[in-house]
């Protein structure tokens, strides 16, 4: 009974199995050889994106790391020693060049003022005083009442007042500076920074640390490096006169911060690194660039003009080399292996294996194998126009509806 049931299973069955059992040629015999396979539909043909090369200029750059330096940072001192009165700045402030900033007690200089203006006068004095004597000297001699070496005594004596005048003079004009010291100024543009003493303090004329420390933002500089193997381009430009463009992009290339141009280079190449620091300098209006911040230098030493361009996500790298997936006219691919020049952004320079207008896969290479059919899609195309080939773009479009063909 067993045997009788399990041949009746399977007689219903069969039918079903036969479907799964191997072919003569390898395949399941329920899937034709035209139909869905391993590729997909469409009879083993891949669907893939591509795009096409192009003809256009491509900049060349010659990048290093950088930091933000500050093109003046001046760090106010007192000239005078007393006691700091006033602070008239915020800190993280924009103050211009004269601005007032700090005042120190001027009365201690007010005081010495006075005194060299009263010793003055008195030292005036004494010289009107030994002027006339010398004039009555110079009278009497001619009548011989007094002796010659008298009247010689006098006229040192006048000569030794005028140089005590000048000397009483200089103290007026120190202690006038002075007073001028007491009101300390800005002597740059620029950004100011935390105060280092409060009001209140003794300030010492001699002290290096300082009252307040001053950055100008605007203009600013960025000092790069580069390899001693990039200068020759760079000091032939300059040489010439030309203004080199210099970028400044963040830590992550990925924003632009600034444009500026190389100010100079410096007079020596480090010998440890091989690397040569370069200035470049940045209008800095915003405030996007800030002292001691790292950035991505970007020199521009040339354009290229007319050369064929792909982006980046259509080369393929191997141990052999560098190659693309060309769509070929009847639809079909081939490895082509190609020479990439210059790289910028998310372009390539392509100097051997491609012509401008060949379509290559970007999309879908994973499945690809020489030779094989592909569906291809090439954005901002025809989709028509693809599947007629992937010759230059143009080749096998229709005409638009409602157009006539010209006559």
């Amino acid at each position: 009974m067993l045997l009788l049931a399990l041949a009746a299973a399977g007689y219903w069955q069969w039918p079903k199995l036969k479907t799964l059992l191997p072919s003569g040629n390898g395949t399941p015999q329920g899937t034709a050889k035209g139909g869905k396979g391993r590729r997909g539909a469409g009879g083993g043909t891949s669907e893939v994106v591509a795009v096409r090369a192009t003809k256009a200029n491509i900049k060349v750059f010659v990048t290093g790391l950088g930091a933000v330096t500050p093109i003046y940072t001046v760090t106010v001192n007192s000239r005078v020693t007393g006691q700091l009165m006033k602070v008239l700045f915020k800190e993280g402030q924009i103050v211009h060049q004269g601005d007032l900033l700090l005042e120190i007690d001027p009365r201690p200089y007010e005081v010495q003022l006075e005194q060299a203006e009263g010793q003055l006068i008195h030292d005036q004095a004494l010289l009107k005083n030994a002027n006339l004597d010398l004039d009555r000297y110079k009278t009497l001699m001619k009548q011989d009442a007094i002796p010659q070496q008298q009247l010689d005594t006098q006229v040192a004596l006048v000569t030794q007042y005028e140089g005590t005048i000048r000397t009483d003079q200089s103290q007026i004009d120190s202690a006038k500076l002075n007073l001028v010291y007491c009101h300390i100024t800005s002597p740059i543009t620029g950004l100011v920074g935390l105060r280092l003493v409060d009001p209140g303090n003794i300030v010492q004329s001699t002290s290096a640390n300082g009252l307040v420390v001053i950055t100008q933002l605007d203009p600013i500089s960025v000092i790069f490096t580069t390899a001693e193997d990039q200068l020759p381009p760079i000091l032939q430009r300059l040489h010439a006169g030309q203004e080199l463009m210099v970028e400044a992009w963040d830590r992550e290339n990925k924003k632009k911060l600034a444009e500026g141009k190389l100010e100079t280079v410096d007079n020596q190449i480090d010998p440890t690194t091989g690397t040569l620091k370069l200035r470049a300098v940045f209008a800095n209006g915003e405030g996007t660039l800030y002292p001691s911040q790292f950035v991505n230098a970007r020199l521009l030493v040339q354009q290229k003009q007319n050369i064929t361009l792909l982006p980046n996500s259509g080369i393929q790298r191997n141990s052999q080399g560098t190659y693309v997936w060309l769509v070929k006219p009847d639809q079909t691919v081939t490895v082509r292996p190609i020479t990439v020049g210059t790289t910028e952004g998310d372009v390539s320079e392509v100097a051997a294996g491609l012509e401008p207008g060949d379509a290559v896969v970007t999309v879908g290479v994973d499945r690809l194998e020489e030779g094989g059919k592909v569906n291809v899609q090439i954005p901002g195309e025809n989709p028509t126009a693809g599947k007629r080939g992937g010759g230059k773009p143009g080749e096998g479009r229709p005409h638009k509806r409602g157009a006539e063909p010209a006559s």
